[in-house]
């Protein structure tokens, strides 16, 4: 067990513009955040260092301690049938219930830049530093999304296995540590989407499609479809799906999005921070071989009134795989800015 303390000065009231930088910068990276006795805790697992190479994907896990202001290097995340010497992972998805984060899947990366994806689950517990693995995923996705029901449940929502895209929503029981497959996507199956979930009610937005062409080989698009789906209370494999209107019109791809109450209106939102209109492959560059651009734009969806709200930021970032809350602002871990540039600092907006 690695356990590595840095140290960053101490205030007495930290703000997400205060927040110490990372040990190091990282993009693609899972991240989740836990509350163990009152104390916070952030969390970035695996992703890629700042030269953006096949050799760069990691497994590094840290944990910073709200409290302390601390960035902490803890155990690498383990991974349970490695694809030779690879044990770094990219487009992992991670989240929580109670004290617990669970990570789930991402893709390896070989020296001829095949990518496979893989089955790995495991719980982790930031106190004791400790990764207990759990049932593998029936299908592995990389590039998913996680979110959480009822303290219980984990819904896995569509996603790249290996060579396509599947629309599943696999659902994980974190109390029987089963798997069951869920209503399933209703829109095109994509990678690098987003969502976010309040109550029995989520919304997923846009990501990357594979177009299939004549006598041509097949090509990625972006695709800008939003889609709301309501759990049915006392079956919670039952999804019912249906689409709303796109805020924009224009795909980002890897923001990082979260369901939230507004602090000043207490409306019911799911936020999508960041993201590029650009899909591109890992080291930032898009499949239309043009570096792609960070956004910062902020949508946010109302659940009550079903109408949408576009803000902007100071920051423009991408390359998401989950947007956390602290005290009242919108946070994210790493990623990538301008001139896919790898980030290490805690991003606000």
């Amino acid at each position: 067990m690695l356990v590595t303390c840095l140290l960053a000065p101490l205030t007495k009231t930290v703000t997400a513009k205060d927040l110490a930088y990372l040990p190091e910068p990282v993009t693609n990276n899972a991240v989740a955040q836990v509350n163990v006795d009152g104390h916070w805790y952030l969390l970035s697992f695996s992703g890629l260092a700042a030269n953006k190479g096949y050799q760069d994907v990691h497994n590094h896990s840290y944990v910073f301690d709200v409290t302390k202001n601390q960035w902490f290097i803890k155990s690498p995340v383990p991974i349970k049938q490695p694809i030779g010497e690879l044990t770094g992972r990219l487009a992992s998805v991670a989240t929580a219930i109670n004290d617990l984060a669970y990570i789930f899947g991402g893709y390896t990366v070989a020296k001829d830049h095949s990518e496979v994806s893989i089955p790995d689950v495991y719980a982790y517990n930031v106190v004791k530093d400790k990764y207990l693995a759990l049932a593998f995923m029936p299908v592995p996705v990389d590039d998913s999304i996680a979110l959480p029901y009822k303290n219980r449940y984990i819904y896995l929502i569509s996603g790249w296995h290996n060579d396509g895209n599947v629309n599943l929503v696999q659902l994980y029981d974190t109390q029987t540590n089963q798997w069951q497959q869920a209503s399933p996507f209703p829109g095109k199956a994509v990678f690098g989407h987003a969502g976010g979930i309040i109550d029995n009610k989520l919304l997923i937005c846009d990501g990357v499609r594979i177009d299939v062409h004549l006598n041509e080989r097949r090509s990625y698009a972006a695709e800008a479809a939003c889609y709301r789906g309501e759990i049915v209370p006392n079956n919670p494999s039952k999804i019912s799906w249906f689409k709303v209107q796109h805020p924009t019109g224009t795909a980002r791809y890897r923001m990082a999005a979260k369901g939230l109450i507004n602090p000043i209106t207490q409306a019911k939102e799911i936020v999508f921070v960041g993201g590029s209109d650009n899909p591109y492959n890992y080291n930032g560059i898009g499949y239309n071989a043009k570096p792609s651009t960070p956004s910062n734009a902020i949508w946010r969806y109302n659940l009550d009134t079903n109408t949408w709200q576009i803000s902007h930021s100071e920051s423009a970032t991408m390359d998401h795989r989950g947007l956390l809350v602290l005290d009242g602002e919108l946070i994210t871990i790493g990623g990538m800015a301008k001139n896919q540039r790898v980030l290490k600092n805690i991003n606000h907006y």
